[in-house]
Formats: C-alpha cells, sequence, structure tokens
C-alpha cells in the first residue's frame, strides 16, 4: 500500500500531538474522531478487506467442435463456477480425441475432454508420457452402428453380408471385432467402405451403404434432421449388445497434476457442477452452448444433449454410484475388448489408465 494514501491521516495525526495544553478538551475530541474515521476509510484499511483472489490459468480442449454434448463445460463456465473456484479457464478445440490426447501429453493444454479408450492407445506408446483420466464425462460410449430398416436392418446380426460405412479415425469401428465376436458374428462377412466425415449421412440416406459407424448422439439425429423417418432409423448401441466400454473422459498433463492438484480438483468440483445443472434444465444449459455456436439448430442440439444425458452421462451406474468414477472390473473389460483389435506392448491396468483421487466425495457427485 502507497504511503499516499496516508498523508490525510499522517497531517491529522501530527496536528493532534502538537496541540498546545490550552486546546479545548471538545477540540481535541472532534480532531480525534476525524483520525480514526480517516484511518478507517483509507483503502485496505477496513478489517477483513482483501485484494481480489488469485486465479490459476488452466488450458482446457474440447476433442470436437461444440455442439450439445459439450453443454456440461460451456455452462459451467458461463455461470462462473470455474471463476468461483479459483481458475481462469480458456479453451480450444483440437481434431479429434488423438489430437487432444497429444496437446496434453506436449503440455500445451492442461486438461482436455478425450475418449478414455483412445488415451489406452496412446499410453501404449514407448515414450507415451503418463497422461492420466481424472474424471468420466461419458459412463457409458456412444459407440453404435446406425442402419436403415428399409435395407434390412433391425438387429446387430443383421450386419453380416452388408456394407459399413466406416470414416478415417472412426472410434466405433476399433472395437467392432471384440462387439462381433462377443455376439458370434464374423467381421469378414461385413463389407467395409471407407468414407469421408462429411459424405456419412448423405451417403447412409442415398442408400449407397447400408449402415455407418459413429456415434449414437451424432450420426443417429443428423439423419433424423435429414429428414429420415425416426421409424426406418436402426440405432445399434455397442453398449446393447455387451459393450463395456467408458467413453468420454476429462485427461490431464502429469505435471500440471502434480504441480497444482488443487486446480485439477477444483476444475472436476466444477465439471460436477455443470452436469448436475444441465441434467436439471437442459433448455438452460443449451442457450449457453448456442451463444458460442456460430448457427446450427438449436432444436436438434437439445434434442441431442437430451440423447446424451439419457444414454451416456445420466446411467443406472451413475444414479447409484455418482458421477466420474470408474468400475475397475468393467475398465479391464473395456481394455480387453481393445486388445481384440490391438496389439499391446505391455497391457496396461486401470490404475495406469485412471487416477480417482482428484474427485470430490461420492455424496457430492450425486445426480439428484
Amino acid at each position: 500500500m502507497s504511503l499516499q494514501r496516508f498523508k490525510g491521516p499522517i497531517h491529522l495525526a501530527r496536528k493532534v500531538i502538537s496541540m498546545r495544553p490550552r486546546t479545548s478538551p471538545l477540540h481535541l475530541l472532534t480532531l480525534c474522531l476525524g483520525l480514526v474515521i480517516l484511518i478507517g476509510a483509507a483503502p485496505g484499511a477496513v478489517q477483513g478487506q482483501t485484494d481480489a483472489p488469485a486465479t490459476t490459468p488452466v488450458r482446457f480442449t474440447f476433442d470436437h467442435p461444440l455442439d450439445g454434448t459439450a453443454a456440461p463445460i460451456v455452462l459451467a463456465q458461463a455461470r462462473g463456477d470455474f471463476r468461483a473456484a479459483g481458475l481462469s479457464v480458456a479453451t480450444d478445440i483440437a481434431k479429434g480425441a488423438d489430437d487432444a490426447i497429444a496437446r496434453v501429453a506436449a503440455g500445451t493444454s492442461d486438461i482436455a475432454q478425450a475418449d478414455i479408450n483412445a488415451l489406452v492407445r496412446f499410453r501404449d506408446k514407448a515414450d507415451a508420457p503418463p497422461v492420466k483420466a481424472v474424471f468420466v464425462m461419458f459412463n457409458i460410449a456412444p459407440y453404435a452402428i446406425v442402419a436403415r430398416k428399409s435395407r434390412g436392418i433391425r438387429a446387430l446380426a443383421d450386419i453380416e453380408d452388408k456394407t459399413l460405412g466406416v470414416v478415417d479415425g472412426d472410434l466405433s469401428i476399433r472395437l467392432w471385432p471384440a462387439l462381433a465376436a462377443r455376439n458370434g458374428l464374423k467381421v469378414e462377412a461385413v463389407k467395409q467402405q471407407h468414407i469421408g466425415a462429411a459424405v456419412r449421412e448423405p451417403m447412409l440416406s442415398a442408400g449407397q451403404v447400408d449402415a455407418v459407424t459413429g456415434f449414437s448422439y451424432l450420426s443417429a439425429l443428423n439423419l433424423k434432421d435429414r429428414g429420415i423417418p425416426a421409424d426406418d432409423l436402426a440405432v445399434l448401441r455397442f453398449a446393447d449388445y455387451g459393450g463395456s466400454a467408458y467413453g468420454a473422459a476429462l485427461v490431464v498433463n502429469p505435471q500440471f497434476a502434480a504441480a497444482k492438484p488443487e486446480a485439477v480438483r477444483a476444475f472436476v468440483r466444477a465439471v460436477v457442477k455443470g452436469i448436475q445443472q444441465t441434467a436439471r434444465d437442459p433448455a438452460a444449459a443449451i442457450d449457453a452452448v448456442m451463444a458460442r455456436v456460430n448457427g446450427g439448430s438449436r432444436d436438434l442440439e437439445l434434442e441431442r444433449l437430451r440423447t446424451v444425458l439419457r444414454d451416456n452421462i445420466v446411467t443406472a451406474e451413475v444414479r447409484h454410484n455418482g458421477l466420474g468414477d470408474i468400475d475397475n472390473a468393467r475398465l479391464i473389460q473395456a481394455i480387453d475388448d481393445i486388445g481384440v483389435d490391438f496389439k499391446f506392448r505391455q497391457k496396461p491396468t486401470p490404475a495406469d489408465i485412471f487416477d480417482p483421487s482428484f474427485l470430490p466425495p461420492a455424496t457430492e457427485r450425486q445426480i439428484r
């Protein structure tokens, strides 16, 4: 605090001290009261007054462009939940899960949202930093095969002898061999046609492929938005056929986690609040998203959000155990499923992939 702020009080104090004995008691009392008032009014002199609390900067990365599924984090930022937790969060967008994880590993992002199954594969690299997930956003992965019933596909068994459109980098197809094996299907009996992401829904809509792999909350809703009747769509969710995979998770740079563990815990607590509030009022949450999206249909994104809340976030397991945690046995099974189509150098354990130490108590992670 600068001396300039005290010039008034100091001058008055000197005057009081230099008073001659003949100064009247009333005059002296008045001057003393003025001294008390001036000192009390000085900036920072009021008891309990402090400067604005310091905030910890956090660089956060989404693994895909903003849509309705980003509502919990966008809402937490819009509501000031991060700021209230002492964080200053800046966001950017990666080109998929692999890119998001690579940014965290390199330290150009502190925290990212990325598919936990992509993290399992990343950690198997010889030089991979020990990046871990600290919170599971999607308790059930949204992996699915989306097909047209009019093309003869109503159940997973109908996919044999059909043409499946697959986008390069698609995460669902990586677990298709394990799903096929679990359901007694032959992978080689399904023809895979590699297609671009931009033409996935148009090609299925035009009948150029019989089905496509993807996320249930993306392709299915996008096809409905293109005018495909809902009753002509078969959404074959991997989870409905024995798939055990978790989905999107928060992954953290190990150096950031070690240096600023309380910032990581604060970030997770804010995300929990964002999910809880989104589940209570999806319509209000989608407004926060649309304020940051250039164009797009609010109705479509609200339906997307409600779908992902119902199918992937607020599951029966989450209602019982709370948000964000994992079941070790289930994660082991998911890692084994990855191994059906991926040759591990050394198969990881759940502890290699997930660190629960940053989670709030289970009572704070409940969906009510």
